[in-house]
């Protein structure tokens, strides 16, 4: 059993020692142009282009760009974001997403002329929540940390402080892809930057809960 539990631990340690490089990501809906340069990403957003499912609006939209690498179990991701937000619901974030109708999508978005933390959490339906800022901001990070059956998203204008914005349901023990979105559904595309994306694997709770009751 401690051979086995020293074998678990190195594997985990090179497991979260591996950075995820950008440019080992996927795109779901590419935009015509975008570019990675010394890990930072950018990206003019297409027009006209969003995630909604049905609710309020009455439409469904699964057409914005978003760059993405896919994870099991549970984990904490994190990134930086920028953009040049120009027209009603420019936005730009981060997206966890099981398929069309299970997704989440949280970061910047521009509302009525003010900077908005936002937070989409769709499950066949949306809904929105968003804190509005009382002034521009540079940039965001956002953070996600999935556990179990429950995501935590915490938002954080320096990289030290965060703040939890939303704790939200997503199914348990499915693959999620993570990564970047943006999206310009009124307007006719903005710049949106990405950087220091990172992925930090979380051991399993149940597992480790396992463990310590089945100490030799």
């Amino acid at each position: 059993m401690k051979n086995l539990l020293f074998t678990a631990m190195m594997m985990l340690l090179a497991v979260t020692a591996s950075a995820q490089t950008l440019e080992r990501m996927q795109w779901f809906n590419e935009p015509e142009n975008w570019k990675i340069t010394n890990g930072k990403l950018s990206m003019q957003v297409t027009p006209q282009s969003d995630y909604w499912r049905i609710s309020h609006y009455g439409f469904t939209v699964d057409d914005a760009p978003f760059l993405y690498t896919v994870r099991g179990g549970e984990f904490e991701a994190k990134v930086k974001i920028s953009g040049d937000y120009k027209v009603r619901f420019d936005q730009a974030g981060m997206m966890l997403r099981i398929d069309k109708e299970n997704y989440i999508k949280a970061g910047i978005e521009f509302v009525d002329g003010k900077y908005n933390i936002s937070c989409v959490v769709t499950h066949h339906t949306s809904d929105w929540s968003v804190i509005t800022l009382d002034r521009p901001v540079e940039h965001i990070w956002i953070k996600a940390v999935r556990r179990l059956d429950a995501v935590e998203i915490f938002y954080s204008f320096d990289d030290k402080e965060y703040i939890m914005m939303r704790n939200c349901w997503l199914a348990d023990n499915s693959p999620v892809m993570v990564g970047m979105m943006a999206a310009c559904p009124d307007g006719n595309g903005f710049e949106a930057r990405f950087e220091e994306f990172s992925i930090k694997h979380l051991p399993d709770q149940r597992r480790l809960e396992w463990l310590k009751r089945n100490q030799e």
